[in-house]
């Protein structure tokens, strides 16, 4: 019996190494967001233990939320949405800087969005400045931070390659193109209609993915510039 236990457990370790990293993370990023929203319509009051609030953040409460809020949304088509954006975008930029600096770079960025978001609203978040960078009574919660740097790793890797809009999938620009003008429509968009989006997260999120593709880019620059070729 302890053999078979054994074999278990080995196996089960075995299945995760093997999942990629795409995979480990829309793993978690469901559980909890599902667990997330069931816990809200029970307790509304428990959205404060996964949502980052930058109050709450300044007050030094529930600082935990400033890494566990990248994997938790706020309802069933804002999870669909970006966990079908992570599996298009994080496949290729997993394969192309490999598992371990995939993770780093996810959840990094993930976090320095957070950060910024907090300290935006904090700063700015009064007024006209609230309709651009968020209230610090706002609840923040989603991937999209995250998600963003990956758009932008792959738009400073690979410029020419061609993007497409979730709910455009006819229509498709080269990525140095394509990124930046959705990073910045959606933020005009967002302040004209007066929809509550992460914008200043989003933008967090792209500075570390160019940046850290500007870093790729200079250290592996033959590399890179097979890599471009390919996918003319």
């Amino acid at each position: 019996m302890a053999y078979h236990h054994l074999s278990r457990r080995r196996s089960f370790v075995h299945w995760l190494r093997a999942l990629s990293g795409v995979g480990v993370i829309m793993i978690v990023t469901i559980l909890i967001s599902v667990i997330a929203m069931i816990w809200w319509m029970l307790e509304p009051e428990a959205i404060a233990y996964f949502a980052l609030r930058p109050e709450s953040i300044a007050a030094g409460q529930n600082l935990w939320t400033v890494i566990l809020h990248m994997f938790v949304h706020g309802g069933l088509m804002h999870l669909f949405v970006n966990m079908l954006v992570l599996f298009s975008l994080g496949g290729l930029c997993e394969r192309l800087i490999g598992k371990r600096r995939f993770f780093g770079v996810y959840i990094l960025a993930g976090i320095f969005a957070g950060a910024l978001s907090v300290v935006a609203a904090l700063m700015f978040g009064k007024g006209v400045g609230v309709s651009i960078v968020g209230s610090p009574d706002d609840f923040m919660v989603g991937a999209s931070g995250a998600i963003f740097a990956l758009a932008g790793l792959l738009m400073v890797l690979l410029p020419k390659l061609r993007f497409s809009i979730i709910f455009l999938p006819f229509f498709s620009l080269p990525a140095y193109i394509m990124v930046p003008a959705v990073l910045v429509l959606t933020w005009i968009i967002s302040i004209l209609a007066g929809w509550n989006i992460g914008n200043v997260a989003h933008f967090g999120g792209f500075a570390v993915g160019t940046g850290y593709g500007y870093y790729l880019r200079l250290k592996y620059r033959r590399k890179v510039e097979l890599l471009e070729r390919h996918f003319r």
